[in-house]
């Protein structure tokens, strides 16, 4: 931080939180800028000045980021609290682990493969549109998905005024009974509650929706509510591909 920096950027840089996430840190009065409570990201800072987040002064990031893969079950949310008093994903994660930034979410009713880091610039731009990471999820539905439907899903479609990239769908047949079927569903942006929304456009029911995949970061045999770090090396060269 030799040159001025916004304060949002300067929060991601040391592995505190994403910057978008920083930013709702600040209008939330969380951040305290040489003795005074920030109400604005749009202010630069340097090293000299002392920046506090909930009481703590700010730190400088880890030398290299860490990744973290968690199998998330139905039931629990993507935050760090919850008002209602349902349980969240940091409380079911060992007590012993450096400060953790979830790479996106999960719905409530959601489940599969969540990714942490230690960095939040990293964390920015994994979740960011342009880096076209894909996500690939396992859904079963109830209804009948045509090959009509199929093929306008994956030109991108949009609803209610809102676009949604292509998504690329493969039906895989239906459960025992026939009441529901299973497809493969990859996309590469993650609106909220992206899959679900465009089922439902075509007047589907998503009943379960699993996360295999995160670029090239796979769910594979981890078991729920299971942690696995990423080791170092394939960290590292996976960040060299995003440069």
């Amino acid at each position: 931080m030799s040159k001025p920096i916004r304060i949002a950027k300067a929060m991601a840089d040391a592995g505190l939180c994403s910057r978008r996430e920083a930013e709702r840190w600040i209008e939330a009065g969380r951040v305290v800028l040489n003795g005074k409570t920030l109400d604005t990201p749009a202010v630069t800072v340097t090293e000299a000045d002392d920046i506090q987040v909930d009481g703590n002064p700010l730190q400088n990031k880890p030398d290299q980021p860490r990744i973290f893969l968690y199998n998330k079950p139905s039931g629990i949310i993507c935050s760090a609290s919850d008002p209602e008093g349902r349980p969240t994903v940091f409380e079911k994660l060992p007590k012993k682990l450096p400060r953790l930034i979830l790479v996106g979410r999960l719905d409530l009713n959601s489940e599969g493969l969540l990714l942490l880091t230690t960095d939040g610039e990293l964390a920015g731009t994994l979740m960011h549109p342009s880096t076209n990471l894909e996500r690939t999820y396992k859904v079963r539905f109830r209804g009948d998905l045509t090959d009509a439907q199929i093929k306008e899903l994956g030109e991108g479609i949009t609803i209610e005024g809102i676009h949604f990239r292509p998504a690329k769908v493969n039906l895989l047949g239906t459960t025992r009974g026939g009441s529901n079927n299973w497809a493969t569903v990859t996309i590469t942006e993650g609106k909220n509650r992206e899959i679900r929304r465009l089922f439902n456009h075509f007047g589907l029911q998503v009943n379960r929706l699993i996360r295999l995949q995160y670029g090239p970061f796979e769910l594979g045999d981890l078991t729920t509510n299971a942690l696995k770090e990423i080791d170092q090396a394939t960290v590292n060269n996976f960040i060299a591909t995003l440069k």
